[in-house]
């Protein structure tokens, strides 16, 4: 069987935009075998066909694997695998009924953004707080070393935008879940 690899980085915000690259590879005829290492994303050819790929990301359900793999399958999605946090489905649109989501509507959407906040972001502003910026400072005022500096400074401000683009994505499904 034909494979290939490609390499694509989606940050831990862009779910739906790796679902939707996903959903193309197969509508192409490549259908996900694994993701891997760094972003890397193994296919095999397959018969062009429309099949949805849904992420989840939650701890709990890794503690209950099982239990967790086996609901999803009840509703007819197969599971393919665990990465970086993520579990990963796929089901044939044919198969669905209507725009069947694992999220079904914006408040689930919103535990899922708190599950990522948790266990991702929040060790990321702590990590950034405690090391990056404190190292910001060292290297601009008592080394003078202004190319680590600028360094720390990018990473910092790679950080912060992470961070804010987290926040608004979570205020947006906070506004339309009513809460």
């Amino acid at each position: 069987m034909k494979t290939k690899r490609e390499f694509r980085f989606f940050s831990i915000l862009e779910y739906e935009e790796e679902q939707a690259y996903l959903r193309a590879m197969h509508q192409s005829g490549w259908k996900l075998l694994r993701v891997s290492g760094l972003c890397l994303y193994s296919f095999e050819a397959c018969e062009p066909e429309d099949v949805v790929y849904q992420l989840d990301y939650n701890k709990d359900g890794l503690a209950h694997k099982a239990e967790y793999v086996q609901m999803f399958a009840d509703c007819g999605w197969e599971y393919l695998q665990d990465y970086v946090g993520y579990s990963y489905f796929r089901k044939p649109a044919r198969d669905m009924h209507g725009e069947e989501e694992i999220f079904c509507d914006d408040a689930s959407r919103l535990e899922m953004m708190k599950r990522v906040f948790t266990g991702r972001v929040l060790p990321l502003v702590v990590l950034c707080s405690l090391l990056f910026v404190p190292q910001f400072f060292l290297c601009l005022f008592t080394f003078h070393d202004y190319a680590a500096a600028v360094l720390w400074g990018v990473l910092i401000a790679l950080y912060s935008s992470l961070f804010i683009r987290f926040f608004l994505q979570y205020r947006r499904y906070l506004r339309r879940s009513g809460g």
